[in-house]
């Protein structure tokens, strides 16, 4: 959604960004005088995933109804928009907020599709529970309501269609301009950086970097699995003194703090395994240095595509993706853009691989970081003025 802000201000447009708190946003929409950002706060149940399925569900019901009259406040405040853009999920109560904000403005209403939010529910409580059903009637109810769809997948559109008889304009997230290969000079003092506050030395060994939000949909059994078995192969040849490979956890999320008591009961000594949070500025350029980019997306609807795939091409950097859904093939192809992999044993040996800094020339690893290598990415602005352009300025 910060991408398409950007876009939509360098089009031309006033925009009003209304979200959760948390990160600072991107730089770029920081410094752009006709992007207005408001923010909610989001500290009331912050602990709602702590305990049973029922907890669970009513305190979300309780955040929601919270942020829903937030939402409506905001949208009844800004200037009269042309247009409300909402992301899905959440579908409850956002959809039906912002088409009442867009009713009551004259405004049209269209709903970028990331996922569908009755499944993202199911992983918590169950796809029979009642709660998942009456979001999956909700969300179709409000998707016939909206005057135009944009969606991050054919498959998702496919489905739509299928499903909800709405026809939805496939927008594929793309990478902005701040993913690149990073400079030697970025580089080396990013390194000095993140080794003072990690007790690393000053060479830097091989990096994989992991994009997560530490939720559900991510498998992180299948990573500590993967990391125990790289562990027992590369520590057979004897002691290890220092790290051979750094394997980088970003972002922030509910999931965090117990993967981290987890993996250090490993005590890991060939791989050092850290969580990290950066800044929106120093983000892109650890990406750019990583030697693998892991991907462990597992979709709850098997229709969606994980935005990180594209942060990691764009920073040059070989994406090692979870094979979860045939979806996968529409951005990534191995040998190209990256590898799947379907267990702990496949990704534990492309683990030793990267530490030992092996790459058979035939191996799919090779081929892809001489594909990246030959083959500039589609750019964000690119892909949004060819595709969501005519959708959100017709």
């Amino acid at each position: 959604m910060q991408y398409h802000a950007a876009s939509l201000a360098a089009a031309g447009s006033d925009v009003d960004l209304i979200g959760l708190e948390g990160a600072a946003v991107m730089p770029a929409l920081a410094a752009d005088a006709r992007i207005t950002i408001h923010r909610f706060p989001d500290r009331s149940f912050a602990g709602r995933s702590k305990g049973g399925v029922r907890r669970f569900v009513y305190s979300s019901v309780l955040r929601a109804l919270g942020q829903g009259l937030r939402l409506f406040g905001a949208l009844m405040r800004v200037p009269r928009p042309d247009v409300i853009l909402v992301q899905n999920p959440p579908a409850f109560p956002t959809l039906f907020i912002a088409w009442l904000a867009a009713r009551m403005r004259s405004a049209r209403f269209v709903i970028d599709w990331h996922n569908l939010s009755h499944t993202v529910a199911a992983v918590k409580v169950g796809e029979r529970h009642r709660a998942v059903k009456a979001l999956a009637r909700s969300e179709r109810r409000w998707a016939k309501r909206a005057d135009a769809h944009i969606t991050v997948s054919k498959a998702l559109s496919e489905w739509l269609l299928r499903e909800y008889k709405v026809k939805a304009t496939v927008v594929y997230d793309r990478p902005g301009d701040a993913f690149t290969r990073t400079s030697a000079d970025d580089a080396r003092a990013l390194w000095e950086q993140i080794a003072a506050e990690h007790g690393f030395g000053t060479a830097r060994p091989p990096i994989v970097v992991c994009p997560t939000s530490w939720s559900p949909d991510e498998d992180f059994d299948l990573l500590l699995e993967a990391l125990e078995r790289a562990e027992r192969q590369m520590t057979r040849a004897g002691a290890v003194t220092s790290p051979q490979l750094v394997v980088f956890l970003t972002g922030r999320g509910p999931l965090r703090e117990i993967f981290e008591a987890r993996a250090a009961r490993r005590n890991f000594k060939a791989i050092a395994v850290k969580t990290i949070w950066l800044e929106p500025s120093d983000y892109p350029k650890l990406v750019g240095m990583a030697d693998l980019g892991l991907c462990l997306h597992q979709s709850s609807s098997g229709l969606d595509l994980p935005m990180k795939l594209a942060d990691l091409r764009g920073a040059g950097a070989p994406a090692a993706v979870y094979d979860y859904a045939p979806v996968l093939s529409e951005v990534i192809t191995t040998g190209q853009e990256g590898l799947t992999f379907r267990d702990p044993g496949d990704l534990a040996t492309l683990l030793v691989n990267v530490a030992n800094r092996v790459a058979l020339p035939d191996s799919p690893l090779a081929k892809s970081r001489a594909w990246i290598a030959a083959h500039a990415p589609e750019r964000w602005n690119a892909q949004w003025e060819a595709s969501a352009r005519p959708v959100l300025l017709p």
